[in-house]
């Protein structure tokens, strides 16, 4: 598994793509693009606005508190440990197998957070990875050559233990 130090976490703080105030101004920048989502509200909101992610990663929780609006999903399900601040092979592993047959959903037991940075690793070219930015938005990712050098900068701060 793959720790990131409490010194580098601060290069985590910024948005990882476009920050969006909200969904329906995110999902019209989207396009055609696929979408992935991480984290309950984001999850969420895609569903009741009638797109179903071809992946979702969810934890159960919302700034740490538990979420109750994640809808149950009819998709298939993989569970998975990653404690906060790690990235876990478990997690990757997991990540690797619900895109396989989408759609699917990755719950997180402990946080899934840092699940975009293997996710953007992963996902082929023109696909838009969706995370919650606490108290300000969503953020959208469109993956690129320049999203996928961005995540393996971000992925080699991560420390192997």
């Amino acid at each position: 598994m793959w720790f990131l130090p409490e010194s580098e976490r601060v290069k985590f703080k910024e948005p990882f793509g476009v920050l969006f105030s909200d969904i329906s101004a995110a999902l019209k920048y989207l396009g055609d693009s696929p979408v992935y989502a991480v984290g309950d509200v984001v999850t969420g909101n895609l569903w009741r606005a009638g797109i179903v992610p071809k992946l979702s990663v969810i934890d159960g929780n919302t700034m740490r508190e538990p979420c109750m609006s994640t809808p149950l999903l009819p998709v298939r399900r993989f569970e998975v440990k990653n404690p906060a601040g790690f990235i876990t092979e478990e997690l990757v592993y997991a990540l690797r197998n619900a895109l396989e047959n989408p759609p699917a959903l990755v719950h997180v037991i402990g946080e899934e957070d840092l699940a975009v940075i293997p996710l953007v690793r992963m996902l082929p070219e023109g696909s838009a990875v969706l995370y919650g930015q606490p108290c300000k938005g969503v953020v959208v990712r469109i993956v690129d050559s320049e999203a996928k050098k961005r995540a393996d900068e971000l992925f080699s701060l991560f420390v192997k233990v």
